[in-house]
């Protein structure tokens, strides 16, 4: 990011108001930047055939599953952090 700071002294409303209008053109510009690769960002894929749709059913299956054995875990070894039962004494 660049931080152009110039200190400039306006002396008469005119340049207030060209300084303003300068600056809202700038913001204008960096907001079109930004909803342009925001909407990049989340552009779906389309997928090309039904093997891809199948694979990535797969796929996403999977990280579900492994997502859900991994906080099943978590759980049952840390459960003490997510307020379910008492911690374990170690002997």
């Amino acid at each position: 990011m660049q931080n152009n700071k110039k200190t400039t002294d306006f002396c008469t409303l005119d340049e207030i108001r060209e300084r303003k209008d300068a600056l809202l053109d700038e913001i204008q510009k960096d907001s079109d930047k930004v909803t342009a690769l925001w909407n990049d960002t989340f552009v779906k894929r389309d997928e090309t055939s039904k093997g891809d749709y199948i694979a990535s059913l797969v796929s996403n299956g999977f990280m579900a599953i492994d997502a859900f054995l991994l906080m099943r875990k978590l759980i049952k070894g840390y459960g003490y952090l997510f307020g379910k039962g008492k911690r374990k004494k170690r002997i």
